[in-house]
Order: structure tokens, then C-alpha cells, then sequence
């Protein structure tokens, strides 16, 4: 059985907690990030504990769980390690892949996101560089996971994981 979750707004629609609640409950095998970035982030309660992530997909409380983060998505790669750490008794580093062809976020992303009066007051950016880094892929400047050494052992292309884990049922 396969289910998908999709956000038809802006975010903060709460697609976080469900995907954490459906992870749990049912027992998924695979949870796949898909979307933008480290936006604005996932809030989930679980068992009476507060946990906040950004980069990482929501579904990591089920410790059974394999994590993939899909070739669209941007990765900070410091926001990604930080929660890899800060989540440590969930065994995240050790079921967590990041497709090599994840765009980078980096700072110079960030100050172009809150420098830029439209953005900020227009469109009120959460500030975390996805649109200037975006805008670096869609130029093909910007980095790629596969040229950020700190991330190399978690990566693999996503969509190869998910083809085989369909063939093996």
C-alpha cells in the first residue's frame, strides 16, 4: 500500500503531524520527503515530547522507518545535521538518505532571502534561502548534495531506492 500527502496551500497545513501519526500508526516502511525545503517545519507531539524539525521528514519517531529526502527538495546541510544530531535516540544517520541531486542551500541563499524587500514584505519569506536557491538551480549554479563532502554518506538516488523497495514489495 502506498499513501501520499500533499500540501494544496502555502504550507503549515500540518501535513507534518499527520505523516508522523500515519508513520507511527501504521507501521510505514519508507517515508519520502518531497517539497522545497526547510521552510517553516513540522511540529509533532508524541507522548507527551515536543519535537521540531525542519529538514528532516516526520517521520522519523518510527524508529523502523527507512527516511528519504527526494532529488526536488534543497537541503541545508547544516539544519539536516543538526537535526541528524539533536535526534540522535531515534537512529536517523543511520536510516536516512538524501538524493545526490538535492539542491543546496547556503548562506549567501539565506542573506539574498531576507535582503530582498519583496520578499520579505510581499510574499513574507520564512527567510531560509529557498527561493534564491532555487533560483541558483533553475540557473544551474547552484551546488548539488553530491558536492557537499559532509553529506556524502547519506547519499543515493531516491527514486532507484524506491523502485527497488516496489520490486521487493
Amino acid at each position: 500500500m502506498c499513501n501520499i500527502v500533499v500540501g494544496g496551500q502555502f504550507g503549515d497545513e500540518g501535513k507534518g503531524k499527520i505523516i508522523s501519526y500515519m508513520c507511527l500508526k501504521d507501521n510505514y516502511d519508507i517515508i519520502a520527503r518531497g517539497g522545497v525545503g526547510p521552510n517553516a517545519g513540522h511540529t509533532i507531539v508524541h507522548n507527551g515530547q515536543e519535537y521540531k524539525v525542519r529538514q528532516i521528514p516526520s517521520g522519523f519517531l518510527n524508529k523502523n522507518t527507512k527516511l528519504y529526502i527526494g532529488a526536488g527538495v534543497l537541503i541545508n546541510p547544516d539544519v539536516f545535521l543538526d537535526e541528524i544530531s539533536k535526534f540522535n535516540k531515534f537512529n536517523i544517520k543511520e536510516r536516512i538518505g538524501v538524493d545526490f541531486q538535492c539542491g543546496i542551500i547556503e548562506e549567501t541563499h539565506r542573506v539574498r532571502d531576507k535582503g530582498d524587500e519583496n520578499l520579505s514584505k510581499k510574499v513574507q519569506t520564512t527567510g531560509s534561502g529557498c527561493g534564491p536557491a532555487n533560483e541558483d538551480r533553475i540557473k544551474r549554479v547552484g551546488k548539488l548534495a553530491r558536492d557537499i563532502p559532509a553529506l556524502n554518506e547519506f547519499l543515493c538516488d531516491v527514486a532507484m531506492e524506491m523502485n527497488d523497495a516496489i520490486d521487493e514489495g
